[in-house]
């Protein structure tokens, strides 16, 4: 009995240290529910007893009621998706397509945004508006226009878009078409128009210098023509003319050999 009446004392010690220990926990617990931390490109969305307040938290440290309030925090920036499906063009063409869209949540429309979607923003509003914006816009163009005016089609996707998700509170920064596919025969055919094309304009680049030359020839002709045309009125004028034609274009040089195809004699062997 005396040994029990010994450890008595040692054990009621351990049990108010285990309850000053749990008390500093619960004060410490207590303390820190009363903070919350938005972090640099995010807002805080408050909400006491889950109804969303429409009060916005900044960046920075800031009180709150402890297990009474909750902050959820809401990313601003820019963030980015990319999607992938099928369209149908004007002239009923299938068209597979790769976009990517980068967007931000505006911070005044967080606590908006939040309580009428909740965080899975991108998938429950993002993801279907940017196909059907697609669905729409590719059916104004033919298959050979999404092509050669894809740059008109970003644009005109983009603000389709942007007309669709503008109202949560989130904004279309760039839209990117990745890529346009079409069907094998689709290609095949662009690529038979294509190589149409080129020969087309091959034969015509040839026939403009067939023209060419023939003009050319034609001016060389009348030149010829005018020339003989001048040098008949020259002898007409003056039979001397010949002469004068023939000293002008002599080089000065007297030739070194004279006779007919049967005897040529050296100039040097005749002044002998």
């Amino acid at each position: 009995m005396s040994k029990i009446k010994k450890l008595e004392p040692n054990s009621s010690k351990v049990v108010r240290i285990v309850l000053i220990v749990a008390a500093v926990l619960v004060a410490l617990i207590v303390a820190l529910s009363c903070f919350s931390i938005v972090n640099a490109g995010h807002t805080g969305v408050v909400m006491t007893f889950g109804a969303v307040s429409d009060q916005v938290l900044n960046e920075g440290i800031h009180f709150k009621a402890p297990f009474v309030q909750r902050v959820v925090k809401m990313d601003n920036r820019t963030q980015k998706i990319e999607t992938e499906g099928t369209a149908s063009s004007q002239d009923l063409q299938i068209v597979s397509y790769v976009v990517a869209v980068n967007y931000h949540v505006n911070p005044t429309s967080s606590a908006k945004l939040y309580k009428s979607v909740g965080t899975d923003y991108s998938t429950v509003i993002i993801s279907p508006a940017i196909q059907e914006s697609i669905k729409s816009v590719t059916a104004q163009f033919t298959a050979e226009e999404l092509i050669t005016k894809r740059q008109t089609v970003g644009d005109q996707i983009k603000n389709v878009l942007s007309q669709k998700i503008n109202p949560y509170g989130i904004t279309v920064e760039i839209f990117n078409i990745v890529n346009f596919d079409f069907s094998e025969e689709f290609n095949a055919a662009v690529e038979a128009k294509q190589t149409a094309q080129q020969n087309a304009l091959k034969a015509e680049q040839d026939l403009a210098r067939i023209e060419v030359e023939a003009k050319q020839k034609i001016t060389q002709a009348q030149a010829e023509a005018e020339s003989i045309e001048l040098i008949q009125e020259a002898l007409a004028k003056s039979p001397d003319y010949v002469d004068y034609v023939k000293w002008n274009k002599w080089d000065g040089k007297l030739p070194t050999v004279m006779g007919d195809s049967d005897v040529l004699l050296s100039i040097d062997e005749l002044t002998k």
